[in-house]
């Protein structure tokens, strides 16, 4: 009898093992996190998708329908209205693209796969994508022809360099120039971003990438989430972003991303 009750209570033992309770919860935990982060990521795709079809559309419809009678208008106020309205549309469209980029980024930090990107298609799709911004300032928006590639994601990296070269556009005045280009240091490519415009005081310096920062220079009508992406997005994919300024004279943007080279990576 003795010998039975020692082993009935052996056998018992694991079961009541308070270190093996404490496993169970915690991958119970564990297994509910998983599945919440999926819900997540599944209604951040959703979003994503709506926002990226469903409003852009309405909004491209809008703009087309106001920019014919604008130029038909002679000079006076109904010309002036329709020409707000196409200002507020512009207005409108870039805040939704911020808005789908930072989505977008908050989505793909936590899977985002590399891959060898050219620069140079990117080079020319962002080049039609700015047109008509830069002819709108008569601003000298120039793209420096590339063969370089690099270790990215095509579509984050797209998103990167929209936001400093239309951020770039933004703080340049009627006339100046944007030059985008890259240049090959050591096992990196640097791409590069310049403008002539207005530039930072050393004290906005230091929180450019910070959300809704609204530097002096920013129009009125801006978010504030353009850099913040752009930081956000790099540090995702192992990219460091580089800036320099002189008030006055204009802004340095540079993102360094490792090269590929004929032989593989730099």
């Amino acid at each position: 009898m003795p010998t039975t009750s020692a082993m009935v209570t052996e056998d018992a033992a694991p079961d009541s093992d308070p270190m093996t309770r404490s496993l169970e919860c915690r991958a119970a935990r564990d297994e509910r996190r998983e599945r919440e982060l999926v819900r997540t990521n599944d209604f951040y795709a959703a979003v994503l998708a709506m926002a990226g079809h469903d409003l852009r559309q309405p909004l491209q419809v809008i703009a087309g329908s106001l920019e014919l009678p604008a130029q038909k208008l002679p000079p006076g106020p109904e010309r002036r209205n329709l020409e707000r309205g196409q200002r507020a549309t512009a207005q409108l469209a870039e805040k939704l693209d911020q808005l789908i980029d930072a989505l977008r980024v908050q989505q793909q930090c936590n899977s985002v796969q590399t891959e060898p990107v050219r620069l140079q298609p990117l080079f020319q799709r962002l080049a039609r994508q700015l047109d008509d911004q830069a002819r709108q300032k008569r601003i000298d928006l120039r793209f420096v022809r590339t063969d370089a590639t690099v270790v990215s994601s095509a579509v984050m990296l797209d998103g990167i360099l929209r936001n400093l070269a239309g951020n770039a556009l933004q703080h340049t005045a009627t006339g100046g120039r944007v030059m985008v280009g890259c240049r090959r240091r050591g096992a990196e490519i640097r791409i590069e971003v310049r403008d002539n415009g207005a530039g930072i005081v050393e004290q906005e310096l230091a929180h450019v990438f910070e959300p809704f920062a609204r530097l002096d220079t920013a129009p009125p009508a801006g978010l504030g989430l353009g850099l913040f992406i752009v930081e956000r997005a790099a540090a995702c994919l192992g990219h460091r972003v580089e800036v320099r300024s002189t008030p006055g004279r204009g802004c340095y943007f540079a993102i360094a991303a490792q090269a590929i080279d004929d032989r593989g990576v730099g």
